[in-house]
């Protein structure tokens, strides 16, 4: 097991150590009310938003699983992250979905339901399934990551994958449940420091490593085993290494992933960041900067992709010693499932004395010097495993010290997604279900108990989850294609269809998370484009066969929500309710927050493209910055000239 160093444990423990005293000064300011818990008093800053926006949307699991594609496939993993981690949903928030929720001054997306339904039986139902579903999607977002941080650690530290997720996430749980939303935010803003810090000094060094272009497009090719590394753009019929044959049309599978975005970002901004704002212009401005500073994490990516194909090309002279070492391996252990196979080679590389003797020999034989290292590349199906491609890099290539930093500086990443995580989700327990339903009249003090008592029993859930599950990719791809496909359609047709009832939107929300469930454990294999056309059309029949079902919403409560959201959409027949000026004005932002969105689209794509190309040295990034430009000032022309004033 290669070991860290001296520095490197000081700065693990400096940074836990500040952490925990930052959390702890937070308390008291945080337990105040509710709204000091969640939302900070809405006296934070649009840019302090912005960076907890981008520290919500970086974690090393996302991180490893992003890498692994772009180590795989080159510059085109992009576009088969446009499930979620190249976040094209938040152009709509910036343009119009953020403020539409900030009109309403309330707290959560859940509590936002009965300002739309109202509060009678459909209303409450509605708010009940939103928070339930939101529940759900979070305990299969903190699965994974829980998943990742272990399979993650465990190559630093001789413990279990189990072991080391415990530890790091036991303590961003306790500091967030101490800290509440102020928490999330300063902490957030120490965590983007050092991932700023880890993303230079990456950046450099990859691209440092890089004489000529063509010559490293050759080197990737021949150790990724995948034609065109280099390509830019999605191909109609792409080479896809072993394992990743679902994404052999990705050209097909792009555009699904477009429309799959198109529809979730049209549902989007009920997140906590556009109620804790200051006012609606603040909005479109903190997301912007949430997206310009995710573009950063992309030239990171980039570089320890490019260090792990150097890596591995400086590690083997022959890749076929894998498949030999995993067949050895499983000769051992013929039971062994592809979920545990971490497990088991932590087992082997920690405690070698305790497993038979001929085993570690025939290992040491086959994999020669340096054969820890490789045994932790080692996959289930006896290749490369490119989901520790980053860890191995930071071991075999990153100094003392250094290392340290970088991992603080990814484990900070995962710390501040599951923090504001964890924040979000129990808001909707307490204030949508544990007030309104079970405890209206609960003291500030019962109220602080049940949010802990929440938190530690959702981190037990996830952590069960986590690892029952055989990969990260494979956690990741059903939450964005088909569980978030299953809630997506409700969320839509609520702020763009007046007929659309309470009793539509929990049909549609419960019917659709529980078929994304039931096809979790009975069709895991389902390929997720399926999974995305599948749930959503289940979904939707759900959502309009409960519409009309039941009576419209109440007249009242439809006129109020109208006036003061002033949304687009199917709402004619409450348009005589505005006087000519106001429709006037609120035809003239909806026209240019439509007109900017293709830009919109163009700048975010672009902007996440610009650092893979640059790290790799690829004469296409002046194409790509010509394209980023032209979109910039379409942006800047219809979208920033045309924001509200600050109230």
């Amino acid at each position: 097991m290669q070991s860290l160093g001296l520095w490197d444990y000081a700065i693990f423990l400096a940074y836990f150590s500040v952490l925990i005293t930052l959390g702890l000064i937070l308390r008291k300011k945080a337990s105040g009310s509710l709204e000091s818990y969640f939302l900070a008093n809405n006296r934070l800053p649009w840019w302090m938003l912005g960076v907890t926006g981008m520290g919500w949307s970086l974690d090393v699991t996302g991180t490893m699983l992003i890498i692994s594609l772009l180590y795989l496939i080159g510059p085109r993993g992009l576009f088969i992250e446009f499930r979620g981690g190249a976040n094209l949903s938040l152009i709509f928030m910036m343009l119009w979905t953020g403020k539409w929720h900030r009109r309403s001054g309330l707290m959560t997306g859940a509590e936002w339901m009965t300002f739309r339904f109202g509060d009678g039986l459909s209303g409450r139902f509605a708010r009940a399934s939103f928070a339930v579903s939101q529940i759900i999607f979070a305990i299969g977002m903190l699965a994974y990551m829980v998943k990742g941080v272990g399979l993650f650690a465990c190559m630093f530290i001789p413990l279990s994958p189990f072991q080391c997720a415990l530890i790091v996430i036991g303590v961003a749980t306790i500091y967030t449940v101490a800290s509440g939303f102020y928490g999330v935010v300063f902490s957030d803003l120490l965590q983007c420091t050092l991932i700023i810090i880890g993303i230079v000094y990456i950046s450099i060094t990859a691209y440092n490593q890089i004489s000529d272009g063509a010559e490293f497009a050759n080197l990737a090719t021949s150790i990724s085993g995948v034609r065109e590394w280099t390509t830019a753009f999605p191909q109609k019929l792409a080479d896809m290494p072993a394992g990743y044959e679902i994404y052999e049309t990705l050209l097909i599978f792009t555009m699904f992933l477009i429309l799959k975005n198109i529809v979730s970002g049209f549902g989007s901004g009920f997140e906590p960041h556009y109620f804790a704002a200051r006012n609606e212009r603040e909005c479109g401005k903190l997301t912007a900067l949430w997206a310009t500073l995710m573009s950063s994490r992309w030239f990171m990516m980039a570089g320890f992709a490019v260090l792990g194909i150097f890596m591995v090309h400086s590690l083997f002279d022959n890749l076929d010693v894998l498949s030999q070492a995993a067949a050895l391996v499983k000769d051992y252990a013929p039971a062994v499932q592809k979920s545990q196979w971490p497990a088991l080679l932590a087992s082997i590389i920690n405690q070698p004395a305790q497993h038979p003797a001929e085993l570690v020999e025939g290992l040491k034989s086959l994999l020669g010097e340096n054969w820890l290292l490789k045994m932790q590349l080692l996959s289930y199906e006896g290749t490369v495993n490119a989901e520790r491609i980053l860890p191995a890099v930071l071991l075999s290539i990153v100094p003392a010290g250094i290392r340290g930093l970088i991992l603080v500086t990814l484990i900070a990443a995962t710390m501040s997604t599951f923090d504001m995580t964890l924040n979000r989700t129990s808001a909707f327990f307490v204030r949508d279900i544990y007030q309104k339903f079970w405890r209206p009249n609960a003291s500030n003090k019962e109220v602080l108990a049940a949010i802990y008592a929440f938190t530690v029993s959702l981190v037990g859930l996830a952590f069960y989850m986590g690892y029952s599950s055989q990969s990260i990719n494979d956690i990741w791809g059903w939450i964005m294609m088909g569980l978030w496909s299953g809630l997506s359609v409700p969320l839509v047709l609520r702020l763009y269809w007046w007929r659309f009832n309470g009793s539509g939107f929990a049909a549609g929300m419960v019917v659709g998370v529980l078929a994304a469930v039931l096809q979790r454990a009975f069709w895991p294999s389902l390929p997720e484009q399926w999974q995305f056309v599948g749930l959503t059309l289940i979904s939707l029949v759900a959502a309009i066969i409960g519409t009309f079902a039941s009576a419209p919403t109440d007249r009242n409560i439809l006129e109020n929500f109208y006036r003061i959201t002033r949304p687009f959409g199917f709402w004619k027949p409450l348009r005589p309710i505005l006087d000519d000026s106001t429709v006037k004005t609120m035809k003239k932002e909806h026209r240019n927050d439509l007109l900017a969105l293709p830009f919109a689209f163009i700048w975010i794509v672009s902007m996440f493209l610009i650092p893979i190309l640059f790290i790799m040295h690829q004469k296409s990034i002046w194409h790509a910055l010509i394209v980023f430009l032209i979109s910039l000032a379409g942006l800047y022309k219809f979208w920033y000239k045309n924001l509200p004033p600050a109230e």
